[in-house]
């Protein structure tokens, strides 16, 4: 797929993964709309890169409705990218009592049922676009995490989000073969984003050097740069691709 002139949206797209992501399609010619549950962040990337803000709760039906409509108003939709995610740590029993439900419900919630409500939606509307040359219709990427094979201690519902995730790829991918929509999974390793910033330099250091090679942190715009490369590849098809340098996590 080219990208150039299509519209695409990218949620979680005011900071981290999604940030990058959507600066490196606008880029590359694409018109995207930066969906984020913060306003002001969307609107800031938005405003950096000539696309369109959007704001809402990815598990929301109606917020995700209105965001593929502000990416549609720019172009054929043909590129949608789950970036939306969170990861707060819990003990399944811990000193303070076991995991909280309404935590791992929300992890849920944000990390599995939000990538799927994008899915099923920005699908539909790819569904009824007319094929470009070679038969595609559109591209749907989404984020899960290495945790999603090799979850720590403390990570039950991230972990659990995440595996689901990529248990969707593949079934998802060949449900909507028929529509020359494709669906692939990027499961990221240790990369230098906001939700590791906040953590003490000899911390972020110490990650730093768990990758084998390269050994340091990943950075987003190589997250970003696997998005333009799927899109590119039409043969990537119902997959999840691991990006972590050769990092396989240990328990904690």
């Amino acid at each position: 797929m080219d990208v150039k002139g299509i519209a695409a949206l990218v949620t979680g797209g005011g900071s981290g993964l999604g940030a990058a992501t959507a600066e490196a399609l606008a880029a590359a010619g694409a018109r995207v709309a930066v969906m984020d549950l913060k306003r002001e962040a969307a609107e800031a990337v938005a405003a950096r890169i000539g696309g369109v803000a959007a704001a809402g709760d990815v598990a929301d039906e109606a917020a995700v409705e209105a965001a593929l409509d502000a990416a549609a108003a720019l172009g054929p939709l043909r590129l949608a990218v789950s970036c939306a995610g969170i990861a707060p740590a819990a003990r399944v029993a811990g000193r303070q009592g076991p995991h909280p439900l309404g935590l791992f419900e929300q992890v849920v919630r944000v990390n599995l049922t939000g990538t799927f409500n994008l899915l099923r939606l920005a699908s539909a509307r790819m569904a009824a676009l007319e094929p470009m040359p070679g038969g595609e219709r559109g591209l749907i990427v989404n984020t899960a995490s290495i945790a999603a094979y090799e979850g720590q201690i403390g990570q039950c519902a991230y972990a659990a989000s995440k595996a689901g995730v990529v248990g969707l790829t593949l079934p998802a991918a060949r449900e909507l073969a028929r529509f020359g929509i494709r669906v692939m999974t990027i499961a990221p390793g240790l990369i230098e984003t906001p939700m590791l910033a906040g953590l003490a330099p000899e911390a972020r250091e110490a990650l730093g050097r768990l990758p084998l090679f390269p050994n340091r942190l990943g950075q987003p715009a190589e997250v970003a740069a696997l998005v333009l490369a799927i899109a590119a590849n039409p043969l990537l098809n119902g997959e999840t691709i691991r990006l972590d340098g050769a990092l396989r996590l240990t328990p904690s």
